[in-house]
């Protein structure tokens, strides 16, 4: 036997936050109070009608294959969601909907990309996104979007990565890890350099209900129709409606490539869960004052975090405008040391952290950002000012 793991697999990077996940579990496990902004998931239940319209589903049998594009009234009513929240017209024919969002990821990329092109992704980006490309053949390109703009990047930045094998931009607002939400002004200029270069978009909406400061998220599908033409849109209801295990994420495209998409996922997974899908019906039928509580909660945290933040110095944070987290910058502290071991990077810094404190953090070398930290605020009010109180003790610790 030549091989016995495929190449392609050897594409893959290793998680860097395993270990530091790992530990914290353990020592959770252990009757440790470890105080943790590594989740990535609300801290909410799933409403109630929601539950009750999966029970409903059981009790009536509802436990049947469905199409593998996902039922007919649900990609009704997602077609329904984008008309009313977006300004987007689809035909049921163009949606998929799939195991969670990160699956509708990896469906278009693998129904898009090929050996030898290159998909433009901004840095911070989810770390998802360039292991996706990898496994699919293609080279992830990155753009370095600085702090001093909020992390996000401008036309001009994606005008000077774009070569003639970029086959695609990965386009997430609002944005994980940064909070990054991008205005309609900007995201027309975005639109515009793509319609000019030709080259897809794939728009990850999962927060765009998540937002701060009467900012609101724009889809640059909605620019023109030639960028609609050029969009497979990926969302789902892990984060707006706490499903996160209930694993269903959804995508809207252009027909010819809905139907590929389709015909893969159909020989792949089959089809999402059928009574997860019938609580997703239930769940896009959720009022906007359902969904203003949950944002309420985390603008709350998240005003509580960059107070609490702004305390201690030698860190800094970039003020998000949506999503869950909070990058904090702590690149100014490497070189320093904590009870002589000294802190090189975003790794040493969350493990020495996680072992002084008993404070989990996700290290942000893990999103192309080597000197920050990622915070989540989906945790209690009183965990996040525990939180804070052990991270500053720990800088301040610092020699």
């Amino acid at each position: 036997m030549k091989n016995r793991i495929a190449k392609r697999m050897s594409a893959l990077s290793p998680s860097l936050t395993l270990a530091i996940s790992a530990k914290a579990k353990a020592m959770k496990a252990a009757g440790e109070s470890v105080v943790s902004f590594s989740v990535g998931e609300p801290d909410f239940n799933t409403p109630d009608h929601i539950i009750a319209a999966a029970k409903t589903a059981l009790d009536n049998g509802q436990t049947k294959y469905t199409p593998s594009s996902g039922l007919l009234p649900l990609r009704k009513a997602i077609c329904e969601k984008f008309k009313k929240d977006n300004g987007l017209e689809f035909e049921p024919s163009q949606i998929i909907v799939s195991n969670g969002a990160k699956h509708s990821i990896f469906n278009a990329c693998y129904a898009v990309l090929e050996e030898g092109d290159e998909v433009i992704i901004p840095a911070p980006y989810w770390l998802t996104y360039p292991e996706v490309v990898k496994v699919c053949g293609a080279t992830p390109v990155y753009i370095d979007c600085k702090k001093e703009n909020k992390f996000k990047f401008s036309a001009e930045d994606l005008k000077a990565a774009i070569t003639p094998r970029t086959k695609m931009l990965v386009f997430n607002s609002p944005s994980n890890p940064t909070g990054a939400v991008y205005g309609e002004e900007e995201v027309r200029a975005i639109a515009k350099v793509c319609e000019e270069a030709e080259i897809f978009v794939l728009a990850d909406e999962i927060y765009e209900k998540l937002c701060y400061n009467g900012v609101k998220a724009f889809s640059i599908a909605k620019c023109s129709e030639k960028m609609k033409d050029l969009t497979i849109t990926v969302n789902g209801v892990s984060k707006t409606y706490a499903m996160t295990g209930w694993r269903i994420g959804y995508l809207a495209a252009p027909k010819d490539i809905a139907k590929a998409i389709d015909s893969f996922q159909s020989h792949a997974t089959s089809n999402a869960s059928s009574i997860s899908q019938y609580a997703t019906i239930e769940a896009l039928n959720s009022t906007e004052e359902e969904i203003g509580e949950m944002v309420s909660v985390f603008d709350k945290r998240r005003e509580k975090l960059l107070k609490l933040i702004a305390d201690i110095d030698g860190v800094q944070s970039v003020e998000p405008d949506g999503a869950f987290y909070v990058m904090l910058v702590v690149g100014d502290l490497y070189g320093k040391k904590y009870n002589g071991k000294e802190i090189v990077d975003s790794i040493v810094f969350a493990d020495t952290l996680l072992d002084a404190e008993k404070v989990a953090t996700v290290p942000g070398i893990s999103f192309g950002a080597p000197d920050c930290i990622r915070l989540s605020y989906a945790l209690s009010e009183a965990d996040i000012e525990e939180g804070l109180k052990r991270i500053k003790r720990f800088v301040e610790a610092l020699e």
